[in-house]
């Protein structure tokens, strides 16, 4: 089998290279030069847990290569990004997608298998993709099989959790269907379900969605905490005492190519059936003002000047920044303040400084932003660098909380009325 997947970043390449690791023939295209060619010489442009090996292995049998441009197969997998656009709503850019199916129809023939694992608004393979390859004179489920298989995967564990989780494999017809599940039980030990490709669109979205307004319901409890001087985080911790519930962990706010995107999709297509979505997005995107509100009264507390953010990843241990939240909270800081910012995070080159201790030195504030393990255990060294060793922990993931003369969490803020005693101001 030859498989030929369209874009090569956190999703479509650990889904060629598995692919490739389990006996497929694959192209990886890409519209990036400098993609192609560190793959080609055997160089990982991501970050991911394993992907390394997997494409020195690939290498080394042949049965991968990297290229600018399509060519001729037996699947083709469409894996690109799909933005928001800045519409009213934040509706789904087919945009990549479009330039993909466009870019892999003249390399198409009677008898390809073409599966859309790009997140997709519902009903786009029923009104957009269908229609463009019936256009171009495919019969759709007799000689060209069309599948919506999204990906649910937790980046640092994407190709453990290509292999173990289920697969929802949604054809446009039964046959289409059928052809999926050939396709990825090559190397799928998870369920592969059946759907319809409009339910495994809207399947996917809703996942993504159902954590986020629950991590909603987790933020808005904090605000609620800091109000009436009760601790958030011990209250989730005695309600999930309960059997039947289950509270989810707040933090600066949700970011990545998942939760902070696809709800969008699902209101542009309804917006007036989604008032919850829609609220539990605005609690959401309100998290990075709120948090660095807050670090700004504890600076203010201590007569401090200097802040240190730790961590600009939007999760823990991997380098992706997309819609990152501790990225909005950098930009709300530099809007309410002229606070001198420092930034550190071991994952991402280029980015502040290069080590702990250079990033804490004369600090007055440190604030965690990402749950990297480099930041369960602050070295001594590097707190005793700080001017006040104070550190605002918004993960809960530090330690060492000893070592700081005051260690705040999302729990224990300061409470509206004490800022206002305080006198509490950002310039």
């Amino acid at each position: 089998m030859k498989v030929v997947t369209i874009g090569l970043g956190y999703i479509g390449l650990p889904t060629a290279l598995t692919f490739a690791r389990h006996g497929a023939e694959v192209i990886g295209v890409d519209i990036s030069e400098r993609t192609i060619q560190m793959l080609n010489a055997g160089l990982v442009p991501i970050e991911e847990h394993g992907l390394n090996n997997f494409l020195k292995n690939a290498l080394e049998k042949k049965n991968f290569r990297a290229s600018l441009v399509p060519e001729k197969g037996d699947v083709f997998i469409v894996a690109v990004p799909t933005p928001n656009l800045q519409d009213q709503f934040g509706s789904c850019d087919l945009h990549y997608v479009e330039q993909a199916l466009r870019s892999i129809l003249p390399y198409l023939e009677k008898g390809n298998t073409v599966i859309i694992e790009s997140t997709i608004a519902p009903r786009t393979m029923e009104d957009v993709i269908q229609p463009f390859f019936e256009k171009a004179g495919f019969i759709i489920g007799e000689d060209l099989f069309l599948v919506h298989c999204p990906e649910r995967v937790l980046p640092g564990r994407i190709l453990h959790e290509l292999i173990f989780n289920n697969r929802i494999i949604g054809g446009m017809t039964e046959r289409c269907t059928k052809k999926g599940k050939e396709i990825y039980g090559l190397f799928v030990q998870g369920e592969l379900l059946e759907a319809s490709a409009s339910v495994a669109e809207l399947s996917k979205l809703m996942e993504n969605t159902f954590r986020d307004v629950n991590i909603a319901l987790a933020n808005e409890l904090v605000k609620i905490g800091s109000k009436l001087n009760i601790d958030a985080l011990e209250v989730i911790q005695m309600a999930n005492k309960h059997p039947r519930v289950n509270i989810h962990q707040p933090g600066p706010g949700v970011g990545g190519h998942c939760l902070a995107v696809d709800p969008y999709f699902i209101i542009a297509k309804a917006p007036e059936e989604t008032s919850l979505i829609q609220q539990a997005r605005q609690i959401n995107k309100s998290m990075p003002r709120f948090v660095a509100e807050k670090a700004l009264s504890i600076l203010h507390e201590n007569n401090g000047g200097v802040i240190t953010l730790l961590g600009l990843a939007y999760k823990g241990n991997i380098d992706d920044m997309r819609e990152s939240p501790a990225v909005e909270v950098l930009n709300e800081l530099q809007e309410l303040s002229n606070t001198t910012i420092q930034l550190f995070d071991p994952h991402i080159n280029d980015v502040g400084a290069e080590t702990l201790e250079e990033v804490m030195r004369e600090s007055d504030l440190a604030v965690i932003l990402c749950d990297h393990d480099e930041f369960k255990e602050l070295p001594e060294k590097a707190i005793d660098l700080m001017n006040h060793k104070v550190v605002f922990d918004t993960k809960k993931i530090v330690a060492n909380q000893e070592k700081f003369d005051q260690y705040y969490t999302l729990g224990n803020l300061l409470t509206e009325s004490e800022e206002t005693e305080m006198g509490a101001h950002y310039e």
